[in-house]
């Protein structure tokens, strides 16, 4: 009886209880599953990321918008440690690590969900965005006479130094016909130094155009406008050695060149004839 109850107990000891042989069957039945639930939360999270790329990449730029910045796509969970009451549970760490990628999967979620809200209002919008871009010369090609001077460094006419050219030079007549290059609201209508008389217009969506030198105004401050309406009329005010229009186009306040965005009145061929002029070196009016 003592033998048989001896080698009963080391039985015990070697393979263990049927309780505990249950218990680590169990044990590893849930191991396996945490470990496909892990593997399963890094194929969603594969595919967040491809929809996250197609939303920067391909949704906004053809809406003209900005990306989603990092942070904000990368935030993650501040404060105490939200994992401290899953520390005591078996295989702990298995558990943290796949509570943690939910989570984190859970809030990018809910962003991507956010910035494809913003996607829609603005695919909302997207005609009237359309009407407002600045899409075409501010003067008409039949009354140019040349594009005296693009965007970029040159020799100041009047001082003879280097300066920054924050626009595009348009030789014409006095009193030319001057249009606005998309839908907005004329914002200033006045003398401005250096410019001399000038007109703003914010087309909204962050884009802002500005019209200097003019001999005249054909509009005022609040006027809604529609492209190819005559706003001013070409002169040579202000720092100007000779009649032209000064244009400027301001994208979420920053100046950039105009000759990227003619893209509606000019045919391929012409839009090319424009990027060289564009880069004309020659007379400088301002």
């Amino acid at each position: 009886m003592g033998l048989g109850a001896g080698c009963f107990i080391v039985l015990l000891l070697i393979f263990g209880s049927p309780s505990e042989k249950e218990l680590r069957i169990e044990n590893s039945r849930l191991l396996a599953q945490y470990n496909v639930l892990s593997r399963r939360l890094d194929d969603a999270m594969g595919v967040l990321q491809d929809i996250q790329q197609r939303d920067d990449n391909l949704y906004r730029v053809i809406l003209q918008a900005d990306p989603v910045s990092p942070a904000i796509r990368q935030a993650g969970y501040g404060g105490t440690n939200r994992y401290e009451e899953l520390m005591d549970l078996a295989n702990a760490k298995l558990v943290v690590n796949t509570t943690q990628k939910l989570d984190v999967l859970s809030k990018r979620l809910y962003i991507q969900s956010k910035s494809f809200d913003d996607v829609i209002d603005m695919c909302k919008n997207h005609d009237e965005m359309l009407k407002c871009i600045p899409a075409i010369q501010p003067i008409s090609n039949k009354d140019l006479r040349q594009t005296a001077s693009g965007y970029g460094t040159r020799i100041d006419p009047i001082y003879g130094t280097t300066k920054f050219h924050a626009g595009m030079d348009f030789s014409a007549h006095p009193g030319t016909d001057v249009y606005a290059t998309g839908n907005g609201t004329v914002v200033k209508v006045g003398w401005e130094t250096g410019y001399g008389n000038t007109i703003e217009i914010d087309h909204g969506f962050g884009y802002l155009t500005r019209y200097a030198h003019l001999q005249g105004f054909n509009t005022k401050v609040g006027k809604k406008v529609v492209r190819g309406e005559i706003i001013g009329k070409v002169g040579s005010t202000g720092k100007s050695t000779g009649p032209h229009l000064h244009y400027e186009v301001h994208v979420k306040g920053q100046v950039v060149n105009p000759v990227n965005y003619y893209f509606m009145d000019l045919s391929a061929e012409d839009y090319e004839k424009m990027i060289q002029l564009a880069a004309n070196h020659g007379k400088v009016f301002d």
